[in-house]
């Protein structure tokens, strides 16, 4: 889930950047800290948006630079336990998909991908189901449901999701799906 953060901070201009604009170099300051870092409580920082610096700063005796308290908000991605995203598969190997939903790349393992027994053709770079014939390969686009997350400090948190539940699954699989218990119950309904 996409989630804008107010916060607050105090950031350090250096004597070099004296003389242009205190926003522009603020927000500078604040990319280079914040966008990037995965973080427990906030998730993926993705944008840094709505800059307020305050003009009147501090100075540090034996550093040439001024303090500035700063208000900003955050673009996060927090992915939520069970929460249902749609992504793009964007790397295919034998022990599953990767794929992006937002800023990150989420893991579908094979054994999430769906009820069938699952082949790797390593050359054609595709997962197929053996009964089902069911193909899935990098471009194709997912709907799946976020079943684990692990945000750790720093630039990097793992996120496991799977397929293996109704409507899941490439966005091809789950129409049929639906056309196929649309028709079941048109039938049902001329027969009564």
């Amino acid at each position: 889930m996409f989630k804008l953060v107010t916060l607050e901070d105090t950031i350090r201009i250096p004597p070099e950047k004296f003389g242009q604009p205190i926003e522009s170099v603020g927000y500078e300051q604040l990319k280079m800290k914040y966008e990037g870092l995965v973080d427990e409580e906030l998730g993926y920082v993705v944008a840094v948006i709505d800059i307020k610096v305050n003009p009147v700063g501090k100075i540090i005796p034996g550093d040439g630079a001024t303090y500035h308290k700063v208000t900003f908000s955050l673009l996060t991605f927090y992915p939520q336990l069970h929460e249902i995203v749609e992504g793009e598969v964007v790397e295919i190997a034998e022990f599953g998909a990767f794929v992006r939903i937002g800023p990150v790349d989420a893991l579908l393992h094979v054994s999430q991908l769906m009820d069938d027994f699952i082949t790797y053709d390593e050359k054609q770079g595709i997962l197929m189901g053996k009964e089902t014939k069911r193909t899935l390969m990098t471009g194709d686009a997912v709907r799946v449901r976020i079943t684990a997350a692990s945000l750790g400090r720093g630039t990097s948190g793992k996120i496991g999701v799977t397929a293996r539940q109704p409507f899941l699954g490439k966005l091809e699989w789950i129409e049929k799906e639906i056309e196929q218990i649309t028709r079941k119950g048109e039938e049902e309904e001329k027969e009564t």
